[in-house]
């Protein structure tokens, strides 16, 4: 199915900049000649082309989008703006090339954020070159959108920390050259109300050859890209690669997840446009009873529906990110738009395989991977029931 990818309407908005239009003007023909919409899905293969794809989107200078200017990268802070561009770009083309880009800069934030100036050197240079594949370690078996439940802990022996854990989900477990952990120095208080605090979380930059820590287990999921389970078992990591002060983990945590959530929204944007796209263009040529699917009006109600709801999940999302880069509070717009954009786009892409018939869940097929790829993105980085509690917290307020 021969489909286009347009940015241009979105550019008109008054979100955007003259630098965002040369962001496109990079990032759409790149995709459009790079990413294929089908590629092997065993875990083997999907590792291989993770590893390609970071080093693609690093050799196009895309990957320069996740790290600062006097790091390497493009700009000279982040700009949630071209973040979600670029993700709503890949993933129209491709999930696992949006998975890839924005792990590149989910997984090497905090460091961008809060590392010492020793440690950017090191290492984000070639995050940004796409040289060196970075993952997030925060979620773990009993700790997931309760972060501060987590169980993992680090305690300081001479000039090392020793850490001892379990993280789960994390992405690029496996494949990552750095992870950005995050362990407790000092244990969690509990409230009276049976919650435990914040307090006492630390950050820390850990490499896969450190001793004590292993990949316990990779874990395979709808739409493969590479996940899995980390041990840390008195794994000894020098003092040096703590990323921040001691405690200030959770804040550092949270002022990544801050940087990135509104992308979450953007790449559901993306999955949903190509859904949209890949529906249109077969209603068009699908003959049906004498006409073509698009000649009646069930067909032409449920386009329309589709085209508003990605409009308004649209305006929500880029709304959120220009809050975010230009210093407003942006707890609940992030929170609207994930919530808003994800869910239409679940909806949006089912009414797709809807309409192809049994064409759309044959195995991998355009809508069939869509539905898969979108699946996940109602969960991670906050699930959609999650992004209700904030929103209400934050307009009872």
């Amino acid at each position: 199915m021969s489909t286009r990818f347009d940015l241009s309407e979105r550019l008109s908005w008054p979100f955007f900049g003259p630098e965002h239009q040369t962001l496109a003007d990079l990032v759409a023909p790149w995709s459009a000649e790079h990413l294929a919409d089908a590629h092997g899905e065993s875990r083997a293969e999907v590792d291989a082309q993770a590893r390609k794809l970071v080093s693609g989107l690093g050799k196009a200078g895309i990957t320069r989008y996740c790290v600062r200017a006097d790091q390497g990268g493009a700009l000279q802070e982040f700009d949630s703006r071209a973040i979600c561009l670029i993700r709503e770009t890949l993933a129209y083309h491709d999930g696992l090339a949006d998975f890839a880009f924005a792990m590149q800069g989910l997984g090497s934030g905090s460091l961008s954020i809060a590392g010492d100036a020793s440690l950017q050197r090191q290492y984000l240079p070639k995050v940004a070159a796409g040289e060196a594949i970075s993952a997030f370690a925060l979620s773990e078996p009993d700790a997931g959108s309760d972060v501060a439940a987590m169980q993992t802990s680090a305690r300081l022996d001479g000039d090392h920390y020793v850490l001892n854990g379990t993280k789960t989900w994390i992405s690029n477990g496996g494949i990552a050259d750095i992870y950005c952990v995050f362990a407790r120095t000092t244990p969690g208080q509990k409230r009276a109300d049976g919650t435990v605090g914040s307090q006492g979380i630390s950050a820390f930059l850990v490499e896969p050859n450190d001793p004590g820590f292993s990949v316990e287990q990779r874990i395979d999921v709808i739409a493969p890209h590479p996940l899995g389970t980390l041990r840390f078992n008195e794994c000894r990591i020098p003092a040096a690669r703590r990323i921040g002060a001691e405690g200030e983990g959770f804040k550092i945590a949270m002022r990544t997840l801050d940087i990135f959530r509104a992308s979450v929204a953007a790449a559901a944007l993306g999955f949903a446009r190509r859904a949209l796209d890949e529906a249109i263009a077969y209603s068009r040529q699908r003959q049906m009873f004498g006409k073509t699917l698009a000649d009646f009006q069930l067909t032409q109600a449920a386009i329309a529906e589709m085209a508003t709801a990605i409009d308004a999940a649209a305006l929500l999302t880029y709304r959120a990110a220009w809050q975010r880069d230009t210093g407003q509070p942006v707890t609940k717009s992030a929170a609207m738009a994930k919530m808003t954009a994800t869910e239409s786009a679940q909806t949006v892409i089912d009414r797709a395989v809807q309409m192809f018939g049994g064409r759309g869940v044959v195995h991998g097929a355009v809508v069939e991977r869509l539905y898969r790829d979108i699946r996940a993105l109602r969960i991670y980085e906050g699930a959609t029931e999650v992004q209700k509690l904030i929103i209400a917290r934050e307009v009872l307020k």
